[in-house]
């Protein structure tokens, strides 16, 4: 593997910033200081800002098939008009991989968590399709196949109006045999491919399901992932199935913890919000989603100040509609700087890059080999060009990459170090044949109608409170 000097680059420190030269050698930070004897590939950071690489915590690759053709409605009835169309060949999802990799790469992250929709009938066949797209960009993946034993309508409360719901195509057993082979056959660390265990959600999902994933990520060494309690449907949902919260719930099956992350997190109470750290559990917030979907925004200021961990992530592309984690990381930041008058507890910049790169390596368990610029760690770095025009003029670096709107920033980034990107291109894949096969590949996408979404919305309404 190639070594690598990254010369005259400016870092963070805590009174400020400092110029320094970094040794990259095999996949690790060898080495930070000062007129360092060259090594390897010379890299000029003059100008540039070295930061590590930000993790987007939570995104389902395969929507960026429909992003920008679901109209705006709530998670439950958008996700009706989302299994409709999602795609059912496992090229579709190897491109849509490739392009969610390609644009988390270029606003910084250098993991991904794919919560992957399977294709029924070929899941297996589709988690190969994300690790070949995965393992040919070089990003670091985590890899969660999103799996469920209870069909869509389960999803919406009941309402005391004794719904009845078709069984679900596979039953429990089968999922677990499912994410039992998937472990046994793609989980590679060492390779940059990681598999977790990511039931749906309580709204989708049996107590034996949660259960049956607990083992399998004690048995493998995994870890855990979920949405939770993203919309106010869910929390009466959860009352209606439990007769408590879900995070009480979940805690009760011993699927919390410092190895299980938790997306969306909206609506918990203090109480749960305890419960969480003294599990140590994270939380990945998803700002641009829950506010497409209307789900509301996460009590983010009460979660750090609970002491409870928390990453970014976009969501997948139908519901945020991008893969800009820069995006989703300035909106997490400020969007609650209005939920509390005291500016005291509002996420600084700096802070924001700490969730963005520490806080989502702590979700995966990889906050001893990720999320800082510290020799010994994996090489996992990205290089911002501070010449750029929206990283101008000359005030704070990591002010204007958080609150700013970078475009074309990224110039240098670096996976186990491996360099994926130079002089702002991607030099692992051919970028531009990527555009032309998702262009031709998505010509058939015009108007549709869901029949999923005629079949529940009715029922949505009623048990919302909501005028037919």
């Amino acid at each position: 593997m190639v070594s690598f000097t990254i010369r005259n680059a400016l870092i963070p420190v805590e009174s400020g910033y400092q110029t320094v030269d970094v040794h990259l050698a095999g996949d690790g930070i060898s080495a930070i200081g000062s007129s360092l004897e060259p090594l390897g590939e010379v890299v000029d950071g003059t100008n540039k800002l070295l930061l590590p690489g930000f993790v987007n915590a939570h995104t389902h690759s395969s929507e960026m098939w429909q992003r920008g053709r679901i109209p705006p409605f709530p998670l439950e009835l958008w996700i009706a008009e989302l299994y409709d169309g999602t795609p059912l060949d496992p090229e579709k999802i190897y491109l849509s991989a490739l392009g969610t990799a390609v644009e988390t790469l270029l606003s910084g992250g250098t993991s991904v968590v794919d919560h992957l929709v399977l294709i029924p009938g070929q899941e297996l066949e589709t988690i190969a399709a994300v690790v070949k797209a995965y393992q040919e960009v070089g990003i670091r993946a985590f890899i969660g196949p999103l799996i469920q034993d209870q069909s869509l309508t389960t999803s919406i409360p009941d309402g005391n109006t004794q719904q009845q719901h078709e069984p679900y195509y596979r039953n429990t057993a089968d999922t677990l045999s499912l994410l039992k082979t998937a472990i046994a056959k793609f989980h590679n660390p060492e390779a940059g491919i990681h598999i977790l265990a990511a039931p749906t959600g309580m709204q989708l999902c049996s107590d034996a399901l949660f259960e049956g994933c607990v083992e399998l990520s004690q048995q493998a060494q995994i870890c855990c992932h979920t949405h939770l309690l993203e919309t106010k449907a869910q929390q009466q949902l959860a009352t209606e199935k439990y007769g408590c919260s879900a995070v009480e719930h979940l805690k009760h099956l011993g699927f919390l913890g410092p190895r299980t992350s938790l997306a969306h997190c909206v609506w918990l109470s203090d109480r749960d919000i305890e419960i969480l750290a003294q599990t140590q559990s994270t939380v990945v917030h998803n700002p641009l989603s829950n506010l497409r979907l209307g789900s509301g925004i996460a009590p983010i200021l009460k979660y750090r100040q609970a002491g409870v961990n928390v990453a970014f992530g976009c969501d997948g592309s139908a519901s945020n509609d991008s893969q800009d984690l820069l995006e989703a990381i300035k909106i997490g930041s400020i969007l609650h700087n209005i939920t509390d008058f005291d500016y005291r507890h509002w996420i600084t910049p700096r802070q924001a890059v700490e969730m963005a790169a520490l806080g989502g390596a702590k979700g995966l368990n990889q906050q001893d080999r990720l999320g800082s610029l510290t020799v010994g760690k994996q090489a996992d770095l990205v290089l911002y060009d501070l010449t750029q025009l929206s990283l101008l003029p000359q005030t704070d670096p990591i002010g204007l990459l958080i609150l700013g709107r970078p475009v074309q920033v990224v110039h240098s980034a670096w996976v186990r170090g491996k360099r994926l990107v130079a002089a702002g291109k991607v030099t692992t894949i051919d970028v531009e044949a990527l555009r032309q096969q998702l262009f031709e590949g998505s010509k058939d996408g015009g108007d549709r109608t869901s029949a999923m979404l005629a079949q529940v919305e009715t029922h949505y309404r009623t048990v919302m409170g909501l005028n037919p």
